[in-house]
């Protein structure tokens, strides 16, 4: 999996600091912007954290290049509904050579991989005859499966990534897209460490947790003293 951050508003913790000020400030945003120094974009992220008033967030933008993944994982990507995707089409571009993707339960056991790729090697080898038939890529890709590999370029506002990093850093997300998730934030922390200082899984950032009887237990072992 390679995740790239190919692009994002600049100086964001500036911008949400700004945009922050703004509403309790008589004076205008140019005027805010000459005296923000980086103590007070500091002070002022932390302030909003303190009071969930995340709205200020929502004005920078953060862009991804995000390869080595499945279907599988797109698919679950794709319900973070505010936020902008743009995908390898299956229809356009003919998977001559597909790669795919082995979860780790499959890779650590022979007997199911063997089947697996065999089953993968069957699908490979429909596909193709199919196109060298003449059926177009559009109608051949109903064979490809959710192990297949493919490209995608998402655009996600702080806001919404630090909700992504709620929901997908829990110990319950699916692996794939949890490992996603971290190399995302990653990315992110690199150009801004304080708006995403305590991003993370819901029971580190809000010390809730929705899973229910699903819960890997770890919010209750914090509450109890434990590790």
């Amino acid at each position: 999996m390679k995740v790239s951050l190919l692009t994002y508003t600049q100086e964001p913790e500036r911008t949400v600091a700004a945009a922050a000020r703004l509403c309790y400030s008589p004076v205008g945003v140019e005027e805010i912007l000459e005296k923000m120094d980086e103590e007070r974009q500091k002070n002022f992220i932390k302030k909003l954290w303190d009071l969930n008033h995340l709205s200020p967030f929502e004005h920078v933008s953060f862009t991804f290049g995000i390869e080595g993944v499945s279907r599988a994982l797109t698919h679950q990507l794709v319900r973070h509904r505010i936020a902008s995707f743009s995908q390898q089409s299956q229809r356009y571009v003919v998977e001559q050579n597909f790669n795919f993707l082995i979860p780790p339960t499959i890779a650590n056991s022979s007997q199911a991989l063997e089947i697996y790729q065999q089953v993968l090697r069957a699908i490979k080898e429909g596909y193709l005859k199919l196109i060298e038939m003449g059926i177009p890529a559009e109608d051949a890709r109903y064979l490809l499966p959710n192990a297949a590999e493919t490209k995608i370029v998402v655009t996600m506002n702080a806001r919404e990534l630090l909700h992504f990093f709620e929901v997908r850093l829990c110990s319950r997300a699916q692996h794939e897209i949890r490992t996603l998730a971290r190399k995302m934030l990653e990315e992110v922390r690199k150009v801004a460490p304080i708006l995403f200082e305590k991003a993370g899984p819901l029971c580190e950032t809000r010390g809730v947790c929705f899973e229910g009887p699903m819960s890997c237990g770890r919010l209750n072992l914090q509450d109890e003293g434990g590790s």
